[in-house]
């Protein structure tokens, strides 16, 4: 019998696993599918390409929104349409301009919503089975 062959996945996949930008990894991770068991090793023993992206980017659109505390889309209505690096996320943080104020409290008012509404739905599930 053959062994099985490891999953293997795209580049761009690997990547977001990551949490990298892929236009900024290197060529031959760029080019090629990545394994499963290539993606874990990448992950518990990152070589020093990988500790540099993660530490000072460029970083992709959606590790942009998480540092700054806003949501994609509220990166793209604040007009943040390229990548990032760690030194100008943390400028944006200091300047703190008002559509970044805005977006943040919108992100904030939704996450209260959405525990909110995840709260009466376990009181109802609770009073449910209380019926039952």
């Amino acid at each position: 019998m053959n062994a099985p062959q490891s999953q293997s996945m795209k580049a761009a996949t690997a990547a977001k696993k990551l949490g990298i930008l892929l236009s900024a990894a290197p060529e031959d991770f760029q080019t090629g599918p990545v394994t499963r068991d290539e993606l874990n090793a990448l992950a518990q023993n990152p070589p020093e390409w990988l500790d540099e992206l993660r530490r000072n980017g460029p970083h992709p659109r959606q590790e942009v929104a998480r540092k700054l505390g806003v949501s994609t889309s509220g990166l793209a209505r604040g007009g943040i349409t390229d990548p990032l690096t760690t030194a100008q996320i943390r400028d944006l943080l200091q300047q703190m301009p008002e559509w970044l104020v805005h977006e943040r409290a919108t992100l904030a008012k939704v996450r209260e919503e959405n525990a909110r509404v995840k709260a009466r739905d376990a009181a109802r599930r609770a009073d449910a089975e209380g019926d039952a």
